[in-house]
């Protein structure tokens, strides 16, 4: 039988994550909790047939979005969909047409959370141009 947790483990490493900051300080106090999150998250969802890796995460950045989980998780996702191969206008993209869905706001917030992740110095692509002066005005 196969370690989910290790499982779990080599999902994180493909996306580029490994371990993070958050999980090894819950590590510390609950190492258990750890381990079960990672081996049922990464290792039992994640590595499930059907769809590559790539799609995953973009469904993750979906989620995220519209759910506000928090910038962490969000970045987390956007950072292992780069590093997957989504360019930056296709995730800026994906952040847009969660807009109808998950509401103006929650796009808005994903989109400024991920700023520095995003940003194109492509002159050609028109999606990752931004206009700063009229953020913040409503």
């Amino acid at each position: 039988m196969t370690d989910p947790y290790r499982v779990g483990l080599d999902i994180l490493a493909q996306t580029g994550a490994g371990q993070d900051k958050q999980r090894n300080r819950v590590a510390e106090v609950a190492p258990d909790f750890v381990r079960l999150a990672v081996g049922f998250t990464y290792g039992e969802i994640l590595s499930r047939p059907g769809l590559d890796l790539k799609l995953r995460e973009f469904a993750a950045i979906a989620a995220h979005a519209a759910l506000r989980s928090g910038p962490a998780l969000l970045r987390a996702h956007v950072s292992a969909g780069l590093h997957l191969g989504w360019t930056k206008s296709e995730i800026i993209e994906v952040l847009i047409q969660a807009a109808p869905h998950a509401g103006i706001p929650a796009a808005l917030q994903a989109l400024s959370d991920c700023h520095d992740l995003l940003v194109e110095t492509d002159p050609h692509c028109s999606a990752c141009k931004s206009d700063d002066s009229s953020m913040g005005q409503e």
